[in-house]
């Protein structure tokens, strides 16, 4: 049998590509309100009247980031548990200039949080830094180097 129906007409063999758009990033976290507080901190506009529920979703200029409690995600798919072993998501955040990267290490590490990676030049040419959110994920702060 044929499989011709996976085929676009015209080329033998090419599979026919889905034109999807990105819409959204969710993060499953374990406390709502404490994962909330870290990203405001990083300059999200999220309401405060959001720390208490199962999901939250903000609007990032076109791309969507959702916030979903692990109860949330259990309630569909009971037999879900967190990743083991390392992060398989990381977020990025441009802080507009290397001595900014610099301030919001600063900033978010004496406020508590688990700072990964402190500021340094990377040979890409950006001043890099990574912190975690309360859940462990990394965050990336970065800025263009001058030059």
């Amino acid at each position: 049998m044929s499989d011709s129906f996976k085929t676009t007409s015209g080329w033998p063999g090419m599979v026919q590509v889905m034109k999807l758009q990105p819409a959204l990033v969710e993060l499953v976290v374990t406390d709502m309100a404490a994962t909330l507080a870290f990203y405001r901190r990083l300059g999200l506009d999220i309401p405060a009247d959001a720390d208490g529920e199962p999901h939250v979703d903000i609007d990032l200029g076109g791309l969507r980031l959702a916030f979903d409690t692990e109860a949330t995600i259990r309630s569909f798919d009971p037999h879900w548990s967190p990743p083991s072993g390392g992060h398989r998501v990381a977020l990025a955040f441009d802080c507009g200039t290397p001595g900014q990267v610099d301030a919001a290490w600063a900033e978010l590490t004496s406020a508590g949080y688990e700072g990964h990676l402190a500021p340094w030049d990377a040979f890409w040419g950006m001043r890099y830094a990574v912190i975690r959110d309360p859940d462990g994920t990394p965050v990336d702060l970065f800025a263009r180097l001058p030059g």
